[in-house]
């Protein structure tokens, strides 16, 4: 991690990110920080640069709008901050990046559909930032780096105090970094807020008109209840109205799904297809996953204790498990696409159809991937591998390492080659 810096009289916290923007920033001309609201973006931004155009305050909104040009005369680096207010400054920057190409010119953060932007192919690149990790909540520095396991080079090793309670409060937390100082029910009201602001401004400003709030909130239960699964679109409908004969059609909940993914609130999880091997009968449908597992616990109104005591969401969605183990997957997704693409890898899930096998993680980099699976549990048997050991056997040198994520105290590597490791120590 990068050494902490100052933002307006308060520590910043370096974030994964920051590390991609010290590679790339000082070579490309612009970059768009690109995720869901209150993630960091402007944070992380603002402390790399020399001028801020904030589009939200009315008066410097109207100066840019008046002439977006007025940006070129700004010192570099220039913050655009919720650039999506004014989408014609987003083609300012294309055209001044046209004629100086130069790195380390613009940051643009902001929440707004893909399809709201114009192209900037080649221009202006998309970062993808998602909530605080485990390790960047905690300042966990050392442990089992998932880039050095992606190299075939990890030292799986190191000890950790965190145990099942730990996780699930950082379940119920989050990784919003404005709410970790609230806890209770201060932070319950807050994040009920946060999402009464998606359904209430974020989608009318983006131009859909929700004209039944209690449906779509009624959906987003349902889509968190169906967390860690790859559940049709018609289970979470039915789900989200069990009691309805009448229930929504297609044409209706389609627009929730692309503009919720688009507002990066669903973060689905795409299903692994591999094209240099073998297999075959692999499903293609996405495992479901919110932007934060916070929110998915806060829809399910899940409280840290009921879910410890085998709490489960009302609406009925079938699942292997307890949901605790399938939130606790879901923060262990949302540390490992962090660190993937910290080392430019991409993830996926992987499922047989009928399912009768399944690795929870697949991530894959140019050398070969890492199959990964995810455990609520502290000690790991030969059944929790079985899925690994199979993959492994069937692509040979292309699996470069096998990985479960747990709850244990200690990282270690098993006698069939298998790493254990806490997902506490997991690092970038």
């Amino acid at each position: 991690m990068a050494t902490a810096v100052r933002f307006l009289g308060d520590p910043y916290v370096p974030r994964v990110v920051d590390l991609e923007l010290d590679q790339l920033f000082p070579q490309l001309p612009a970059i768009l920080l690109d995720g869901p609201k209150a993630v960091g973006k402007t944070a992380t931004a603002a402390h790399r640069a020399r001028t801020v155009r904030r589009l939200d305050v009315e008066a410097e909104h109207d100066i840019v709008a008046g002439d977006p040009a007025v940006i070129a005369g700004d010192e570099r680096p220039v913050l655009i901050d919720e650039w999506q207010r004014l989408p014609s400054v987003y083609d300012t920057v294309r055209r001044l990046v046209d004629d100086d190409p130069s790195g380390g010119q613009f940051l643009l953060t902001g929440s707004a559909p893909e399809r709201s932007t114009h192209s900037g192919a080649g221009r202006i690149l998309a970062l993808r930032m998602r909530p605080l990790t485990v390790s960047e909540r905690l300042g966990i520095t050392e442990g089992v780096s998932l880039g050095a396991l992606l190299g075939g080079s990890a030292t799986v090793a190191g000890r950790t105090t965190l145990g099942l309670r730990d996780y699930t409060r950082e379940i119920v937390t989050g990784g919003f970094p404005a709410m970790r100082q609230w806890s209770g029910n201060a932070l319950a009201r807050q994040l009920d807020a946060y999402l009464d602001r998606i359904v209430d401004h974020d989608m009318p400003e983006a131009g859909f008109r929700v004209r039944r709030p209690a449906s779509l909130m009624g959906w987003l239960r349902a889509y968190a209840a169906a967390t860690g699964t790859t559940a049709s679109w018609e289970t979470i409908r039915d789900a989200a109205t069990p009691n309805d004969a009448a229930k929504p059609a297609k044409t209706t909940t389609l627009p929730y799904i692309e503009l919720l993914t688009s507002l990066r609130i669903l973060d689905p999880l795409p299903a692994w297809l591999p094209s240099r091997n073998h297999l075959s009968a692999l499903t293609e449908g996405a495992k479901h996953h919110l932007a934060d597992p916070a929110l998915a616990a806060r829809l399910t109104r899940l409280s840290a204790t009921r879910l410890l005591q085998g709490g489960a969401p009302s609406a009925s969605v079938p699942r292997d498990g307890s949901y605790l183990g399938a939130l606790f997957e879901s923060l262990a997704t949302l540390c490992v696409r962090t660190f993937a693409q910290r080392s430019d890898a991409r993830v996926y899930h992987l499922r047989t159809r009928g399912g009768r096998r399944e690795v929870d993680l697949i991530v894959e980099g140019d050398g070969g991937f890492v199959a990964i699976e995810v455990k609520l549990s502290v000690t790991v048997d030969a059944d929790d591998v079985k899925h690994l050991v199979w993959l492994r056997g069937e692509t040979g040198d292309e699996c470069v390492d096998t990985v479960v994520l747990n709850t244990g105290p200690e990282a270690y590597r098993r006698r069939d080659g298998v790493a254990v490791v806490p997902l506490g120590l997991l690092v970038p």
